[in-house]
C-alpha cells in the first residue's frame, strides 16, 4: 500500500502568491454577486434577513458570524433597515441596481460569443450535449445571463436545442444542451489560432503537434532545470485535438493525459476570467473523456495551470492569461466585477440600523455612520474569506499565507 497525501501537501511548494491573490478577488467579488442576484429575484428587491439566512450554505457564512453584519460591511451595495416589527430587511443600493443594468448590457452585448463559447463546449463533448444542469455550474464563467435556463438556451436553435432524456426507466427526465449543426471554423482550438491563425476552411480535427505555453515563477528555476528533459518531451508529443473523437483513446495513455491537458487548456480560454473551480470540471469526467485523477494532471502541469488550494474549493488558472495577479486581457465583463469588488468593504462608524420611519428623512450617507467606536473592515484572510467563494474556508487553510484585504486592494 502507498501513503497519499492531502493536495494542499503535494502542491505547497508550487504556490504562487499573486495568483493566491487573484484567487481572493475572485471570492470576494462571487459571494457578493450572489447575494445581489437573491435580490434581483425579489420582487421589490427586498428581502428580510431571516429570508436571506435561508442562503446562509450559498454564502457559506459559519456561525457565530452574523448575515447583517456581513452586509453591514458593503454600505456602498447593499442598504439595511427595520420595519414597524424590529425585523431587519435587506435592499440594493441606487449604485447597484444601476451596476446590475450594466452587467445586463455588457452580457446582452457579448451574447453572441457566449453562444458560441457554449457550441464549442458541445462540440468538445462525446456525445454532442451536455447536461443542462452541468452547463449551469459555468454561467458566470462563461458570461452567460441570469435568465440561461429558461430564456437564453432558446435563442439560439440554429446551434444548440434542449433535450429530455431520461436514462433509466421511471427515472425524472434529464434536460440536455444538444448540438444543432457542427461548425468547422469552430473546430479549431484557441492555441491553433495564436499559432498558425484564423483559417478560413481549417482540415478536420485530428492529430496536434503545437507545444502549449508555459510559465513558470523564478523560484522555480530548480525545478524546471530539474525535469526540462520531460517538459520538452510532453511538448514534441503529438495529441488528439480537443474536437476530435477521442472514443479509441487508453485512459491513462500519454496521449490520453496530453489531449485531457489540450481539453482543460481549450475549456478554460472559453472562460471571462480563465480559471475555474476544479469541482465543477470533475462533472464532465465522462463527456469530455477526461482522466478520474484530473487534479493530479493539473498539479503535474504546473507550467500550463495554476491550482490554487485554499480552503475547500480548489480553482485552476491558465498560467499564459496572468501577468502577476492580473489578467492580460480583460474582457469587459472582469472590467464591471472589479468595478463591484471596489466597492465592498469600507472604514467607518457604526450606528445602529434604523428603522423604516426614520429613513424618510435619513440620507443614505448617514445609514452606516457611528456613535460608537470605530471599525475598521481591513481584515485579514480569514475574515476575508468569508467575502470569498460560494464556499467558506477553513481556518486551518489560512495559515500559512495570510494577506491583509489592503493587499488586495493594492492591486488596483
Amino acid at each position: 500500500m502507498t501513503t497519499s497525501k492531502r493536495v494542499q501537501d503535494r502542491s505547497r511548494k508550487k504556490r504562487v502568491h499573486a495568483l493566491e491573490v487573484a484567487t481572493e478577488k475572485s471570492k470576494v467579488a462571487s459571494k457578493v454577486l450572489f447575494l445581489l442576484e437573491v435580490l434581483k429575484k425579489e420582487p421589490e428587491q427586498v428581502i428580510s434577513i431571516r429570508s436571506l439566512e435561508r442562503n446562509r450554505r450559498q454564502i457559506n457564512l459559519p456561525k457565530p458570524h452574523k448575515l447583517s453584519d456581513f452586509l453591514r460591511k458593503s454600505p456602498k451595495l447593499f442598504e439595511l433597515y427595520k420595519d414597524h416589527r424590529g425585523t431587519l430587511w435587506c435592499g440594493m443600493t441606487q449604485q447597484a441596481q444601476e451596476l446590475l443594468k450594466e452587467e445586463e448590457m455588457i452580457i446582452r452585448d457579448n451574447a453572441e460569443k457566449a453562444a458560441e463559447h457554449v457550441t464549442r463546449f458541445l462540440m468538445m463533448s462525446v456525445d454532442k450535449r451536455l447536461p443542462l444542469d452541468k452547463i449551469a455550474h459555468f454561467r458566470r464563467d462563461l458570461g452567460l445571463p441570469f435568465d440561461f435556463r429558461n430564456v437564453w438556451v432558446h435563442q439560439y436553435p440554429h446551434l444548440f436545442k434542449v433535450v429530455k432524456s431520461a436514462q433509466i426507466k421511471y427515472e425524472d427526465e434529464i434536460e440536455y444542451l444538444e448540438l444543432v449543426s457542427w461548425n468547422p471554423t469552430w473546430a479549431v482550438t484557441e492555441l491553433e489560432k495564436t499559432t498558425v491563425g484564423i483559417m478560413n476552411y481549417p482540415p478536420p480535427p485530428g492529430l496536434l503537434s503545437l507545444p502549449f505555453p508555459m510559465k513558470f515563477p523564478p523560484d522555480y528555476k530548480k525545478l524546471v532545470s530539474r525535469y526540462a528533459g520531460k517538459i520538452d518531451h510532453f511538448q514534441k508529443r503529438s495529441y488528439l485535438s480537443p474536437y476530435a473523437d477521442a472514443r479509441g483513446l487508453e485512459a491513462g495513455s500519454l496521449e490520453f493525459d496530453k489531449r485531457a491537458v489540450a481539453v482543460m487548456h481549450e475549456l478554460l480560454s472559453f472562460t471571462v476570467e480563465k480559471r475555474l473551480v476544479t469541482d465543477h470540471l470533475t462533472h464532465f469526467r465522462r463527456e469530455l473523456v477526461m482522466p478520474q485523477k484530473l487534479m493530479r494532471l493539473l498539479l503535474k502541469h504546473f507550467g500550463i495551470f495554476y491550482v490554487s488550494e485554499r480552503g475547500k474549493r480548489f480553482s485552476v488558472f491558465l498560467n499564459e492569461a496572468y501577468e502577476g495577479s492580473e489578467l492580460i486581457q480583460k474582457c469587459p465583463l472582469v472590467l464591471w466585477r472589479e468595478k463591484v469588488l471596489s466597492l465592498i468593504g469600507y472604514r467607518g462608524k457604526r450606528k445602529k440600523i434604523p428603522t423604516f420611519v426614520d429613513l424618510s428623512d435619513t440620507e443614505d450617507k448617514d445609514l452606516f455612520a457611528s456613535e460608537s467606536e470605530e471599525e475598521c473592515v481591513s481584515l485579514k484572510l480569514d475574515d476575508l474569506e468569508t467575502m470569498g467563494g460560494l464556499e467558506f474556508d477553513d481556518a486551518s487553510d489560512a495559515d500559512d499565507s495570510e494577506m491583509e484585504v489592503s493587499e488586495i486592494r493594492g492591486q488596483y
